[in-house]
């Protein structure tokens, strides 16, 4: 079976699986989804939950963030883990956005990954759910198990979302990537995936070895 094929049954079989593609962080904006996601490093989503209410409730906008104290900032984020890193990048982050987009969030790949502290994945992510655009989000879940279906054997995220950007549809590819987030979570353990139990077992590479 070749890999596009398997690419276009993991789709349809996630689809059925997971019929709510969402992200599991909550934001109300891009800015705030763009902050969500920086802290979402190393953290879980549902602490950077139990942390952003706080943090968005003083910080509304990229102005606020760029006339921040940093140790205010890192206060309020301390339990996400570097926080320090993190709140410094926040901040560089909000002086940015102000200073080259009029305090927007930027609608691109290539002006996203120019902001402090903002990766490929960070982007992909913004300009999939609040842009509508075609977007592969290529976390520690989506090597993974796109890994074990047999689609790649990389190791470098790049690397990785060109390969995706190419087996995918377009107008799936980000659902597919929360989709795969999903299912990492309830059946394709890192240690000890439920391969009995997957909704892929019938045309996944790691089951059929």
């Amino acid at each position: 079976m070749r890999k596009k094929e398997i690419a276009l049954l993991a789709v349809e079989a996630l689809k059925k699986e997971f019929p709510d593609a969402e992200c599991s962080l909550t934001y109300s904006d891009p800015l705030q989804l763009l902050i969500a996601t920086r802290l979402a490093a190393q953290c879980t989503d549902a602490r950077v939950n139990m942390v952003t209410p706080d943090l968005f409730a003083k910080y509304k906008n990229a102005e606020d963030f760029a006339n921040a104290e940093i140790a205010d900032v890192e206060q309020l984020i301390k339990s996400c883990g570097l926080y320090k890193t993190k709140a410094k990048s926040l901040v560089e982050m909000g002086k940015a956005l102000v200073r080259d987009y009029n305090g927007q969030v930027p609608d691109t790949l290539e002006e996203l990954i120019k902001l402090p502290g903002i990766g490929r994945k960070t982007a992909n992510l913004v300009m999939g759910d609040v842009y509508g655009k075609p977007a592969v989000v290529v976390d520690t879940h989506c090597i993974r198990i796109t890994k074990r279906l047999g689609l790649h054997q990389e190791k470098d995220q790049k690397k990785i979302e060109f390969i995706l950007k190419d087996l995918l549809p377009p107008e799936e590819s980000n659902d597919f990537c929360h989709r795969l987030v999903l299912h990492g979570r309830k059946t394709c353990d890192a240690r000890k995936p439920k391969c009995d139990e997957c909704c892929m077992k019938v045309f996944c590479r790691k089951n059929l070895k």
